[in-house]
Order: structure tokens, then C-alpha cells, then sequence
């Protein structure tokens, strides 16, 4: 089977390099790798919902498929009171988000390899989570994805998603509306959706 970055343990040579980059107005340097989701630089559907998150200071906060970690760095220094939760089911990923937090001066965030939701506590809850979901991990997935976001969410919590029009908005959007009792598209920019959940 070919790897892909939602492979437990890449086999694909390293291949490390930089990404300098501006996330809401402050400037990060990430390490990024081969066999990692979008290695070569930040996607746009990660770019847009960091630009569109909220994540009030305090908040209890999951990153899920965090990748090396731009999503989930950027709440942790928007809530530098609050805790933010990564995890990803790579391994690989899971030491560059370590790796990237500790680089970047951001101390409030936990890594860990879990996969979908595995990893974590039944007891854990959280105000916010946030997911650019593995899409060619397939529907099955990212519908568990929700299921489990759903559970491990405090009433009144929020799931943040970027989604591809092309890639399953749609049925994402009908999936997220058999869970939640309010589901808005909060921002569009070329074919992403920014879709908010509320428990």
C-alpha cells in the first residue's frame, strides 16, 4: 500500500525543510517532512480556517489531524490561558508539532499520536475543536471524526471545519446537521468552506 501522510509510521525518506510564514498577524517558523500532509508549505484550507477561528482565551481546545501543527500552534497562541490538545495519527507529524510548539516559543499544547479520536480520555472535554479533515482517508472517516468530536465537546462547544466544496461540503454539511443543533457556513475563499458546529 502507498503511504500517505494519514499513514501511522511514513517509511518515505526524510526529507525535512522550513516553512516561514504570517498566521493571524504573527510571524512562525514550522519544520515540515516528507510523508507529512502538505509539506511543502501551509494548504490554504488550513491558512483560511486559522485566519477564521475563533478560540476565546481560556478555552479547553483539540486539533484534530494537527499534521506538524500549524492549526493547532496558532489556537494555542490566540488562548495563551487556555490548553490546546494535538493529535494525528502520524507519527512522524506528531514529533514535527512537538518539535514546531517548542520552536515557536508555545508552551499550552499537549501532542499526541491517536487515531481519529482514539487516544483521548471518554471523560475529556472540550470548548473548541478543529479539523481540516483527512478527506482521502475517506467519508467514513471524517463522518467519525464528527461522531467523535461530538462526544468529546462540552455543551455549548464548537467544532471548526475546512472543507473542499468539491471534496464533500455537501454530505459534510448534512453529516454535521444529524449531530448539532446549529450548523452555519461562516466563510468561503476559492471552493474552501468554513463550517461552525454547536453542541
Amino acid at each position: 500500500m502507498s503511504q500517505h501522510y494519514y499513514s501511522q509510521q511514513p517509511e518515505v525518506r526524510h526529507d525535512r525543510r522550513t516553512i516561514d510564514t504570517v498566521l493571524r498577524g504573527k510571524s512562525f517558523r514550522f519544520t515540515s517532512d516528507a510523508g507529512v500532509f502538505s509539506k511543502g508549505d501551509i494548504d490554504y484550507g488550513s491558512r483560511v480556517l486559522i485566519e477564521a477561528m475563533d478560540i476565546p482565551d481560556g478555552s479547553a481546545v483539540l486539533d484534530v489531524g494537527c499534521g506538524y501543527g500549524p492549526i493547532g500552534i496558532s489556537a494555542a497562541y490566540l488562548a495563551p490561558k487556555g490548553q490546546v490538545t494535538m493529535i494525528d495519527i502520524n507519527s512522524r507529524a506528531v514529533e514535527l508539532a512537538r518539535e514546531n510548539a517548542q520552536h515557536n516559543g508555545i508552551r499550552n499544547v499537549t501532542v499526541m499520536e491517536s487515531d481519529v479520536l482514539g487516544a483521548l480520555n471518554e471523560h475529556q472535554k472540550f470548548d473548541v475543536i478543529l479539523t481540516n479533515p483527512p478527506i482521502r482517508a475517506g467519508k467514513a472517516v471524517v463522518h467519525q471524526i464528527f461522531e467523535e468530536a461530538y462526544e468529546h465537546l462540552n455543551e455549548g462547544g464548537f467544532l471548526w471545519i475546512v472543507i473542499q466544496k468539491k471534496q464533500g461540503a455537501p454530505s459534510a454539511v448534512a453529516k454535521l446537521e444529524s449531530l448539532f443543533s446549529n450548523v452555519e457556513e461562516v466563510g468561503k475563499d476559492k471552493g474552501y468552506r468554513i463550517i461552525k458546529a454547536q453542541k
